[in-house]
């Protein structure tokens, strides 16, 4: 009797990147690995017939966070087994992941041609700000990790919200890049949907003595350049502290060159989350179920 078919699944998945070297797979010699390599153990785990790769669609950095990202994997079973059905695949995902800071929220079998990353329509960041932080040892140790604590800074909200409207539209972000080795193949053309800073909030200021502002920006696209995110963040922060002027972004953006930007303004990693990537529905359900393809 012939093997069926591999069956691809889109799965949605979370973690904390404060013990992982970013999301993609790092080799197993390295004393640190990436998100992905417990993934694809987690699927192995399943016994697949097939040499079961997760092909991730959003890339994070060291340190940052994902309540949303996504991939997609081709799973074949044994002659004889069904497919796996969504909610099992999550459970099974999920009983592997166990030790780790990773869990499968959702899955969802797609067309054998879906690919997670590129008909992902939309992604979306959030930057995670605290003010009023005299010292970090001061801040709850459930936001240690999770959230940039600003020292006793006063923020200007006002003119952060107006140099965000600089950065919306179609423009070339080359200076809010940081240079890595595939920077020359990729367009620094992007189009900011959204550049928002509202109040945040926290689990931890309703039941810890403090006096924290907590405030959360939110930047949406389809895609972003290597730590465009940080970069934009930082900058914003800079405006909002008086270090910065409006006139200074736009400079910048007319640049045009990542070695413009300011040394040290980056914003650290671990305020940094990716919230959500979103697709449209007949992405989802075209071509649902073909014969499986390769990516």
């Amino acid at each position: 009797m012939m093997l069926q078919s591999p069956t691809r699944y889109l799965i949605f998945f979370q973690y904390i990147g404060t013990k992982y070297r970013g999301v993609m797979k790092i080799p197993l010699h390295q004393p640190v690995l990436g998100v992905q390599n417990y993934l694809e153990d987690a699927v192995r785990r399943l016994k697949p017939v097939n040499e079961a790769t997760v092909f991730i669609s959003s890339r994070t950095d060291t340190g940052v966070h994902a309540l949303c990202n996504s991939a997609h994997v081709d799973i074949q079973r044994r002659e004889g087994k069904d497919p796996f059905k969504e909610e099992e695949l999550v459970h099974a995902l999920n009983h592997h992941l166990r030790p780790e800071e990773i869990r499968v929220t959702r899955a969802r079998r797609v067309g054998s041609h879906f690919s997670a990353r590129y008909r992902a329509v939309c992604r979306t960041y959030v930057y995670r700000l605290a003010t009023g932080v005299c010292h970090h040892t001061h801040a709850p140790l459930t936001e240690s990790k999770l959230c940039w604590h600003l020292r006793n800074t006063e923020l200007d909200v006002g003119a952060m919200r107006e140099a965000g409207t600089l950065l919306l539209g179609t423009r070339d972000f080359s200076t809010f890049r940081s240079l890595s080795s595939d920077a020359p193949l990729k367009s620094p053309v992007k189009t900011l949907q959204t550049a928002q800073i509202q109040p945040g909030v926290s689990f931890a200021s309703q039941h810890f003595s403090g006096n924290f502002q907590h405030w959360d920006l939110t930047f949406k696209s389809r895609s972003f350049l290597y730590r465009q995110v940080r970069r934009m963040a930082g900058a914003l922060v800079a405006v909002g502290q008086g270090k910065l002027r409006l006139s200074d972004i736009q400079d910048l953006l007319e640049a045009r060159d990542s070695l413009a930007f300011p040394t040290n303004l980056m914003a650290p990693p671990h305020g940094l989350f990716l919230t959500q990537v979103e697709y449209q529905e007949s992405d989802l359900t075209e071509g649902w179920p073909l014969a499986s393809g390769g990516d």
